[in-house]
């Protein structure tokens, strides 16, 4: 390596390594998250011309928790408190019909070959920050509201001693568990507080010791037969190369009578919510970094079966990446553009229909997208949940903020929001994976 580059990627660590008044902009006297570009959100966005600097823009909010008796701000109509806290690290929820809310407490799996070398430890920086680092519990807990007063009087520990669990579904009488690398399907009893059976494996799924993106989502079909699984990508722009990105990147569907699975849609560099409107699949996914403060937009889009939606070749579409070396204007040609811009680099984690949310008007009719926050982005944005209202099975309007306040504006985070699930009453849960916290928000009363 050169004196001139070292130079650099030692600037970086540097960076990384300093305290929170050193990431300000300089003149900025705020370091809070702000709003995406409005020109940059929406069903048309506007696609950034790519910015090209030595040293990729990094921001992170550091991760503190809460304050003792702070909390997220809620949006005019909508109250928010607690439903649990003390937890180890929330970031999944499955609303059972009973009542009763599953939680994953979970965090990246070892990947010894995630990112090795200065970029390794630059990144291991980043994420010691922002409150990544963390163990993973390896374990989903059961929260129970016996007394419907909208706080959770007991947890107990339901599955234990799973591999980075995530994505959760309920078919039946089973419960479908996405660990890491497979699908493990264990009986369920209602009302159960702890299944102590072993797991049986449905499938694999993509994994290894690289595993970059580990979070694996799972949704069931409306008839229970098949499920859908989320695996992102194994690396930013396959500077891994593409062998190390076989079967990711995509949406499998997976048939639950015989455990196969096929490719439902690809191109989709990190996919993770999923969520079910009039009969179409929706996602919400992480586009690429090191592009811009604004580029590439992450995305709220329908998922079209056998669809390909660029990934690592192109973005939004066909906007070609000239990263990606060999070049496939083969599979340029190919990509389809998502359906809806959140804004580059918010992180969209969590989706949930609103069907059955009681929240009052705009929050009838669309989707709740809980929003990680920025780390490749000056000022950063997300760290919120937001809503995207539709009419006739599409987005229409701007997103509608519904939660905020995880940031201080010394750019300290309290907590940063993930999973989200509607639960038997109609009330929106929030996983807060930093404030180690569900929150619940309603109906303010009047």
């Amino acid at each position: 390596m050169s004196r001139f580059p070292r130079m650099i990627l030692t600037a970086c660590i540097a960076v990384w390594a300093c305290p929170p008044a050193a990431f300000a902009l300089p003149g900025d006297a705020k370091m809070g998250p702000v709003s995406s570009p409005p020109d940059t959100v929406g069903p048309s966005p506007r696609i950034a011309p790519v910015e090209k600097n030595l040293i990729p823009t990094m921001q992170v909010a550091l991760a503190k928790g809460w304050p003792a008796g702070a909390k997220p701000r809620a949006a005019s109509g909508v109250a928010v408190d607690a439903f649990a806290r003390g937890l180890d690290h929330p970031r999944w929820l499955c609303v059972l019909p009973n009542g009763d809310v599953l939680v994953a407490e979970t965090n990246a799996p070892p990947r010894p070959d995630d990112a090795k070398g200065v970029k390794g430890k630059v990144m291991r920086t980043v994420q010691k920050r922002a409150g990544a680092d963390t163990p993973s519990a390896n374990r989903i807990v059961l929260l129970r509201d016996a007394d419907g007063d909208g706080v959770a009087e007991t947890k107990t520990v339901f599955i234990d001693h799973l591999n980075s669990p995530f994505g959760m579904a309920l078919v039946g009488n089973s419960l479908y568990v996405a660990d890491t690398d497979a699908i493990l399907k264990f009986p369920y009893v209602e009302g159960e507080t702890a299944i102590s059976a072993q797991g049986t494996k449905v499938t694999d799924l993509p994994a290894g010791t690289i595993n970059h993106h580990w979070t694996k989502n799972i949704i069931a079909s409306a008839d229970g037969t098949k499920l859908y699984a989320t695996v992102g990508s194994n690396s930013n722009v396959a500077e891994n190369g593409m062998a190390a990105e076989e079967g990711r990147a995509a949406i499998w569907e997976v048939d639950l009578a015989t455990g196969t699975k096929k490719l439902f849609a690809t191109g989709l560099r990190n996919p993770n919510g999923m969520a079910w409107q009039a009969g179409t699949l929706w996602t919400v996914a992480n586009e690429r970094d090191e592009l811009g403060n604004d580029l590439v937009p992450d995305y709220l889009t329908a998922v079209r079966q056998d669809a390909f939606y660029g990934w690592p070749y192109s973005y939004y579409g066909q906007h070609v990446d000239e990263r990606v070396k060999p070049a496939r204007a083969d599979l340029v040609a190919k990509a389809i553009p998502p359906d809806y811009a959140l804004g580059a680099h918010v992180a969209a984690l969590g989706l949930v229909a609103a069907e059955r949310t009681a929240l009052p008007a705009p929050f009838a009719n669309g989707m709740f997208i809980g929003e990680h926050g920025s780390w490749n982005r000056k000022p950063p944005v997300g760290y919120k949940v937001v809503f995207v209202p539709f009419a006739e099975g599409k987005p229409a309007g701007k997103p509608i903020d519904v939660l905020t306040g995880f940031v201080s504006p010394q750019g300290v985070a309290y907590g940063r929001p993930v999973g989200v699930a509607i639960d038997r009453k109609g009330a929106l849960l929030v996983a807060d994976d930093v404030g180690n916290t569900v929150w619940r928000a309603v109906a303010a009363s009047r």
